[in-house]
């Protein structure tokens, strides 16, 4: 499938991330937030809280994708060094941005509860404007071509929200899901030659297995409606061949 939309890649920051103490979810909702608007997401990356491997990373997609963004470490402890990593990569100093100050004295009433630890979560690089946070206040932040954000998922799919404006999206991509009643094994070699014939669409094959048998999703993917609309027909065409010229066949459903 021709791509030219504007491409991105999401950098997941944190220890509990690899430890497994916390699952991802936040890929998959950029993932699907993304395809809507027509921006292709290339890569998924998960790094630890360590600030030469944020920065590495940040300096390496930065210049790959168009976009990036980022999902942890904005917090109020010692671990959330995610916005001095940023800054680093970016060669800029960090500093209390005023009006997130303001965003968290208005949150946090009184100077007890504004404690040293929140504060930090107002710290942004020089250069960055807010991304804005309407469910606990606390702002991400925008600088370059790169995106960051909390990560508590209801946080940070509320940040997402207001980060669209801010992105050039390109056609979405539009799908059509065939059900096949064969496993991958029956249908590789004519489902290769079907995608070879259709080049401006992806083809991805899914399997499911149910009881001892396996079947087949195929996902059929483009920008161009035609080109769907004929790899789609296609595909019909190919799991009809089979079905009539294998009918009685016991071995169809092994994988």
């Amino acid at each position: 499938m021709t791509n030219q939309s504007p491409t991105a890649a999401v950098l997941v920051i944190g220890d509990e991330i690899l430890s497994g103490r916390t699952r991802d979810s936040n890929s998959g909702h950029i993932a699907a937030f993304l395809t809507e608007i027509g921006i292709d997401l290339r890569e998924v990356r998960v790094v630890p809280d360590e600030q030469d491997r944020i920065v590495a990373a940040l300096d390496e997609l930065r210049t790959a994708y168009t976009y990036v963004f980022t999902t942890g470490g904005i917090g109020p402890t010692h671990d959330d060094i995610t916005a001095d990593a940023v800054a680093k990569a970016f060669g800029v100093a960090i500093e209390h941005h005023p009006d997130a100050v303001e965003i968290l004295r208005q949150h946090y009433v009184t100077p007890e509860e504004l404690t040293e630890a929140r504060l930090r979560m107002a710290r942004v690089p020089v250069g960055a404007t807010l991304i804005d946070n309407p469910v606990s206040k606390a702002p991400g932040f925008h600088i370059g071509n790169v995106f960051v954000m909390a990560g508590v998922p209801k946080i940070m799919q509320a940040m997402l929200l207001n980060v669209e404006k801010e992105l050039v999206g390109g056609v979405p991509v539009q799908s059509v899901t065939v059900d096949c009643p064969f496993g991958e094994g029956v249908i590789g070699s004519a489902l290769g030659e079907v995608a070879k014939a259709h080049p401006l669409v992806s083809i991805g094959s899914y399997p499911i297995l149910a009881a001892r048998n396996f079947s087949t999703k195929l996902v059929i993917r483009s920008r161009d409606p035609m080109a769907l609309a004929a790899a789609t027909a296609a595909v019909e065409a190919m799991l009809a061949t089979i079905t009539r010229d294998k009918a009685g066949d016991s071995t169809l459903t092994d994988y």
